[in-house]
């Protein structure tokens, strides 16, 4: 089988914004087609059922969602430029000069604004709005630019996947493609009880894929495997670094969306221990999961992030560190044989 880190790689190149995560999808359920029982429901989420060694005596979900964060086209402008609009939480600041890849046809285009050389005192003071930002491809006039674009053809950050200093990986969509990928390990794994597995869309916009997901399979308890923000950054404050890289995966109490259970919350601190693996909190209240959707449909669940901390998040160079990957791995094998009994 193929190793963790390959299967992440190969899962950030595939182009994925919200609502276009058809080829992400493919891509998985190529990898666990043979490993478990799934159907895509009509939104495009991929619900997977996993005999395990056991019978669960309680439902378990985990999650994790296929979309990324990025654009999509909503304007042509007389030059052939392109005006977007954001998918997700993007900052205009971090995607200037960024390479993009345009529609089906992954049309390379680079992201532009007015040059600051070019800008007044007021301008420069303001900072780079999203309104300021386009896509240039390479074209001269609104109708070459329409022989090649529509609207509301997709804009995902160009691939650039790769591993650099001492054991950390950068590239886009890692949030949540490593979440996504520690769930095809699992899946392909033998388990020791029967667990499910959701693989959802539209996370990036509103957490709307869970929604229904959860409805389906309607869990008792659900771990949701993300990425969160670390601050472990020159020029932060200590307040404000909420968790760091190469601690471990990171399990918070609450965040802007949810009140995770705090059985839960205290019984996977307390496993980590035991076992040995490295884990952290969130120290801080910020951000959001699928969490918030899940612990309300249908009945209500009981919910539990795990998280993988990632610097830079929501940009083209996400960066994570190998090893939280692997001890995160470790510690959803451990959560699955407590809750799932």
């Amino acid at each position: 089988m193929m190793e963790l880190l390959e299967l992440t790689r190969e899962l950030c190149a595939l182009p994925g914004i919200s609502g276009e995560e058809g080829k992400v999808a493919e891509y998985i359920t190529n990898c666990i087609k043979d490993c478990c029982e799934y159907k895509i429901d009509l939104l495009g989420n991929i619900l997977a059922w996993k005999k395990g060694k056991n019978p669960a005596g309680k439902k378990l979900l985990l999650n994790a969602h296929m979309d990324e964060v990025g654009f999509t086209v909503c304007f042509i402008n007389s030059d052939g430029t392109l005006r977007v609009h954001p998918v997700g939480g993007v900052d205009a600041a971090v995607v200037v000069g960024r390479r993009v890849l345009v529609g089906e046809k992954l049309l390379p285009g680079v992201v532009g604004t007015t040059p600051i050389h070019l800008m007044d005192a007021a301008a420069r003071d303001k900072g780079v709005k999203m309104d300021d930002l386009y896509i240039d491809i390479g074209v001269d006039s609104k109708e070459e630019a329409e022989k090649l674009v529509s609207l509301g053809d997709s804009v995902t950050f160009e691939p650039g996947f790769e591993a650099f200093g001492e054991g950390y990986l950068m590239g886009k969509a890692l949030d949540d493609r490593a979440g996504c990928a520690m769930l095809i390990k699992l899946i392909q794994s033998e388990l020791p009880y029967d667990c499910m597995f959701a693989f959802t869309v539209q996370e990036e916009i509103g957490c709307v894929g869970a929604k229904a997901a959860a409805y389906t399979l309607q869990p008792d308890l659900s771990i949701i495997v993300e990425t969160t923000t670390a601050g472990d950054l020159a020029g932060v404050a200590e307040s404000k670094k909420v968790c760091a890289l190469n601690k471990g995966p990171v399990i918070p109490f609450m965040d802007r969306g949810t009140v995770y259970d705090r059985e839960m919350y205290a019984r996977a601190h307390r496993i980590s221990r035991e076992k040995g693996i490295a884990c952290q909190t969130k120290e801080g209240v910020y951000g959001g999961t699928e969490g918030r959707s899940i612990q309300t449909a249908a009945g209500g669940a009981k919910v539990l992030a795990v998280s993988l901390p990632c610097r830079y998040l929501h940009s083209p160079s996400c960066v994570l560190a190998q090893q939280d990957m692997q001890e995160e791995l470790k510690l959803l094998e451990y959560l699955i044989e407590e809750f799932a009994k």
